[in-house]
């Protein structure tokens, strides 16, 4: 089966399409990338998005004009890879737009519970492209006491899982999760969860004070020095401490915090640089402290391959400091794009393959990784 996964993450820069073949064997599942694009959201549509997530403040009207609004640009960005890759498609599956993730049980009008919200039409979706959709993955995951994400994982343990080589795949984008594979280990042994913040501190920064969506190669912060005594303090943020699983969001990492962190870094140098530079580094030693804390320790492997994904993965800066503090501790550190999966596909192509899970009613969760009480079948279908 032909599958789409739609993919857009919490740096809210855009769609990823990823075409995947499913198929399976008596040895197991075997994912080929067909194809992959990328879509920019259009200026207003962006900015609709960014002040939904976590929305102090917002109107009823405006979240559901954005929930159809986004289902119409998911089924453009798939009718426009499908013009450009004309393969026949017979299932999509979208991950939505997250606007909150509260992963934690909280009290309101009496009850405790935990909570999560992905936009993105899903009628819309299967209207337009006339196949049926997988949408809503994370809410059965957290009704069987996990925390809804990770949920690539799945993808990861599929692709990579080796049978003498311990691995780590490590995304960055908006926010930076880690899946880590044991050598030989079975789905029971993967441990994966939020390191942290991957690239929304460093875009919120680098437009704010450049006027540029992202810090492209890690130029600007490739020029700045690291301001360490703001680095200390951020990193004696409770969530760096918190035992997986984990998951972070805006909620702790957005635009308030972004905000907070300049005006420490405006307190030591006014330098933009290096409010980048130490941006990056918050990101890199968070990632660092997490291998090192919480992995290493079960992994036990001398050498470990160290993969890339997300858009962190083409920050020059970010990938040489990572190198200089993980490569030390035996980490051959290198891109998914060496292992066939570029790094912007990755996400997207979990997507189909959890669709196609739960098109065949197969759970695709991973309970060690979610803290899940059991293996779930995710998502919800909408027919055409």
């Amino acid at each position: 089966m032909i599958v789409a996964g739609i993919m857009s993450g919490t740096s809210a820069d855009g769609i990823d399409v990823a075409l995947v073949r499913v198929s399976e064997n008596r040895t197991g599942t075997r994912v080929q990338l067909l194809a992959h694009e990328g879509f920019p959201f259009p200026v207003e549509l962006r900015r609709a998005v960014l002040s939904a997530m976590n929305a102090t403040k917002t109107s009823t009207a405006d979240l559901a004009r954005l929930n159809w609004r986004l289902g119409a640009a998911y089924a453009d960005a798939v009718k426009q890879t499908l013009k450009k890759h004309p393969y026949k498609v017979e299932l999509i599956g979208c991950h939505g737009q997250t606007v909150y993730h509260q992963p934690q049980a909280v009290e309101y009008t009496g009850k405790k519970f935990a909570c999560t919200w992905q936009l993105g039409e899903a009628a819309v979706i299967a209207g337009e492209c006339g196949v049926p959709v997988v949408s809503n993955f994370r809410p059965a995951d957290m009704v069987a006491g996990g925390e809804g994400a990770p949920l690539v994982p799945f993808l990861d343990f599929t692709l990579f899982a080796a049978k003498t080589r311990a691995r780590v795949l490590q995304n960055i984008g908006g926010i930076a999760n880690l899946t880590a594979i044991p050598a030989g280990a079975g789905p029971e042994k993967v441990l994966a969860f939020d390191t942290g913040p991957g690239n929304m501190v460093v875009d919120w920064l680098t437009q704010e004070l450049f006027g540029e969506k992202f810090d492209s190669g890690g130029e600007h912060a490739r020029r700045g020095r690291v301001l360490e005594p703001v680095l200390k303090t951020a990193l004696k943020n409770s969530y760096f401490a918190k035992r997986p699983p984990r998951t972070a969001g805006r909620e702790q990492f957005g635009s308030e915090y972004a905000a907070e962190f300049l005006r420490a870094c405006r307190k030591e140098s006014r330098r933009k640089e290096d409010a980048l530079a130490t941006a990056t580094a918050l990101t890199v030693e968070s990632v660092f402290r997490a291998y090192k804390r919480f992995v290493l320790p079960k992994i036990g492997d001398d050498e470990v391959d160290y993969i890339v994904s997300g858009g962190g993965a083409r920050n020059h800066t970010l990938m040489q400091m990572l190198a200089t503090l993980l490569c030390p501790l035996g980490c051959a550190l290198t891109t998914s794009q060496e292992f066939g999966m570029p790094a912007e596909a990755k996400e997207a192509a979990a997507f189909a393959l959890l669709a196609w899970r739960t098109w065949n009613r197969k759970p695709s969760n991973v309970p060690s990784a979610t803290g899940a009480k059991r293996a779930v079948v995710l998502g919800q279908v909408t027919y055409v």
